[in-house]
């Protein structure tokens, strides 16, 4: 055969085992706000069974904001030493218990430590799935990875409340608890079969998918000492911070307060207030798929991935706030829900963002960044439900002020984008100027 009419080889095309991790993300981003939100639905009941008031119920929602935030960064560094695979079963074990646990309760104290339990055995959840990502996906997949993740955990705890409310009706507020908590175990076993930290360990990786993520073996190495100085001292890592608790506060009084102030500041019963506590979370998750999607094509148009990231947390953050002032104003219940909904919408249109930039800054470290930024968040989180719990009570149940600081925080976090640089890895900074990214 004349050479000349060789067929050339054809070049080998990459195997898709990274989407794994994808899969892995968003099934367990699913179960986390499941089992997070499913206590809001459940709250009126508990109340009255166990007698407690609005102030003592603010408490037991701190009560896991405070655990989880306090055990964000050991369970981020735990996923940076140890690699997120074992740190992510113990971290689903744990919570999918204390789950199930809340429903053998018996008194307010029981109640708030096996709440306090259930956020420890949480924390560490989205960092390690963060790093995760960083290890197993090409820079330009990990936005748009975050965006799809966000969007089925908002999703996820969209649909909790009528599928709480479901089995609160069908087996009492105390089944539905280990109802929900053995559905981690199910997760546990599959990923413990398919999941591998490092992808060069995972059979069915070919050389091209390995070319595709050159490098991972070094972001997968355990041991890493965290540059702690760097972190605490960095601007951008205090805005990450500060954007993210300013984030979270008015989050969190959608994963607690909301189908209380549809009934008590609504007028809702029930039925009517699980369809509507639907509206916030699922708009939520079309803006962090909205984020996800857009993200690149806004870094292309304004020519700059790091410019593109302080645009649409700008942007999400005046718009939310904007919408939650314009949904105080609205009598009809379907206008305030779309309008408190388009909130939610610009809300998360950040969410995708800041957590790439804990990929891209923390980089080796990206476990215990996201882990220091999730835990400033979830300071937010902690002062939130007791905060309104106060409000409450001291302005004889006017919701309308509990909403006012919502507004507030929204339009407080449009301060922070502008002044950081969410692209640069912390091992850079301070280093001669790479060419803009």
């Amino acid at each position: 055969m004349n050479a000349t009419n060789a067929t050339p080889p054809r070049a080998e095309k990459p195997t898709r085992v990274r989407y794994w991790v994808i899969f892995f993300s968003v099934t367990l981003a699913i179960l986390a706000y499941i089992d997070r939100a499913c206590i809001s639905i459940a709250a009126p009941f508990i109340s009255k069974d166990l007698n407690l008031t609005t102030v003592q119920m603010g408490w037991v929602f701190f009560a896991f904001a405070l655990a989880y935030a306090l055990f964000e960064i050991p369970g981020g560094w735990m996923g940076d030493w140890l690699g997120p695979k074992r740190v992510l079963i113990r971290i689903v074990l744990w919570w999918s218990f204390f789950t199930a646990a809340t429903g053998w309760v018996w008194n307010y104290a029981s109640l708030l430590v096996t709440r306090f339990l259930f956020g420890m055995g949480e924390a560490g959840c989205f960092p390690n799935l963060t790093k995760a990502m960083t290890i197993w996906l090409p820079q330009r997949e990990r936005v748009k990875a975050q965006g799809i993740m966000w969007t089925f955990a908002r999703w996820g705890g969209a649909f909790t409340p009528p599928l709480m409310a479901a089995t609160i009706l069908w087996m009492g507020w105390r089944r539905s608890f280990v109802f929900f908590g053995s559905l981690g175990l199910i997760w546990c076993v599959i990923f413990i079969a398919l999941f591998k930290d490092n992808p060069r360990e995972h059979k069915r990786v070919n050389a091209a998918e390995l070319a595709l993520l050159e490098g991972a073996e070094k972001v997968a190495a355990g041991h890493a000492r965290p540059p702690w100085r760097k972190l605490v001292t960095t601007p951008t890592v205090w805005m990450l911070w500060a954007q993210y608790f300013l984030i979270s506060y008015p989050f969190y009084f959608y994963l607690t307060w909301l189908p209380t102030y549809l009934m008590q500041g609504r007028g809702l019963d029930l039925a009517q207030t699980s369809k509507f506590a639907i509206f916030p979370l699922l708009f939520a998750g079309a803006g962090s798929l909205f984020s996800g999607m857009i993200s690149g094509r806004v870094a292309q148009w304004l020519g700059s991935v790091s410019l593109a990231r302080r645009a649409l947390g700008f942007t999400g953050f005046l718009v939310a706030g904007l919408f939650v002032l314009l949904h105080i104003q609205i009598g009809n219940i379907w206008l305030a829900m779309l309008a408190l909904g388009v909130a939610t919408f610009f809300h998360d249109i950040t969410t995708p963002g800041a957590w790439g930039a804990c990929m891209d800054v923390g980089h080796k470290y990206a476990g215990t960044l996201s882990g220091s930024m999730n835990m400033m968040g979830n300071f937010g989180s902690m002062i939130s439900p007791v905060a309104m719990g106060y409000i409450l009570r001291y302005t004889d149940n006017n919701w309308t002020i509990c909403l006012y600081s919502v507004a507030a925080a929204y339009l407080l976090g449009t301060l922070c984008w502008p002044f950081m640089d969410p692209v640069t890895p912390l091992e850079q900074r301070g280093k001669p100027a790479a060419s803009p990214r």
